[in-house]
């Protein structure tokens, strides 16, 4: 515990010389740091699906410097400062944790969930799905808002339901696509499909963010093979049918 402390308070210190010292980092803002801390995140993802702990443990770092950057700005504009935020999550922790801190009982993880909604409401949250952000990528958004209704007991009882609503929802699709005259209905029953899948995989405990981006990481790699042999082959992939490419599609299949 001491050696955290320690490297917390070294960092602290860094971060108050260069907001004093270096050109680039006085002149940072909240604004101006946004869509770094974003992209820092998703290099966070990949270190994660790659089971990299070299990575990983450089990407948590590079987030906790932002944090420290943020709070760093906050407090110079009077706002609030590290020692408010962290005294803010263990007070959070804390209230959303009686179950361990507390007299409430919860022997389960779906109990747990149930109880932080019901304390985020009493909290004052409008609805339950004030804790989903707007700018989520739609399908994140989806698994959450799910999720999210299902902490207050609104969700089907079994796979089994969820898997049916799939089903009548690839029939609704197919049943627009066949008479092919609204593209705005189409559009919308291809969504409601994406919907239903997303939610049967939380059923089956699948995370669909995770399991689309190892499909497309997949795929690049399979396709990467593809374009590599054809090359060393001679060939051009514009020049090539379906079947020739099939060819080293398989192999690189056959290598996984």
């Amino acid at each position: 515990m001491d050696k955290t402390l320690k490297a917390f308070s070294h960092l602290l210190e860094i971060m108050d010389e260069l907001r004093e010292k270096c050109p680039w980092d006085n002149q940072q803002t909240l604004e101006s740091l946004r869509h770094l801390t974003i992209e820092e995140v998703y290099e966070l993802a990949e270190a994660i699906l790659d089971n990299d702990f070299t990575e990983l443990k450089k990407e948590l770092g590079d987030i906790m410097l932002h944090i420290v950057f943020y709070a760093k700005i906050a407090s110079e504009q009077g706002k609030f400062d590290m020692a408010e935020v962290l005294e803010c999550i263990n007070q959070k922790l804390i209230d959303r944790h009686p179950h361990i801190y507390g007299s409430v009982v919860a022997d389960s993880s779906e109990q747990v969930k149930e109880n932080w909604e019901k304390i985020k409401l009493k909290e004052g949250k409008k609805t339950v799905l004030s804790g989903v952000p707007a700018s989520l990528p739609a399908l994140i958004k989806a698994y959450r808002i799910q999720d999210k209704v299902r902490g207050v007991g609104f969700d089907w009882e079994h796979p089994g339901q969820v898997w049916q609503k799939v089903l009548e929802e690839l029939s609704e699709l197919k049943t627009e696509v066949d008479e092919g005259q609204n593209q705005q209905r189409i559009e919308d029953e291809f969504g409601d499909l994406l919907f239903a899948l997303i939610n049967y995989a939380r059923f089956i405990n699948v995370n669909p963010e995770n399991a689309l981006e190892r499909t497309n990481r997949k795929f690049v790699k399979r396709f990467n093979y593809l374009e590599k042999q054809a090359a060393l082959a001679g060939k051009d992939l514009k020049k090539m049918n379906l079947a020739e490419m099939d060819v080293f599609w398989n192999q690189a299949k056959g290598l996984e």
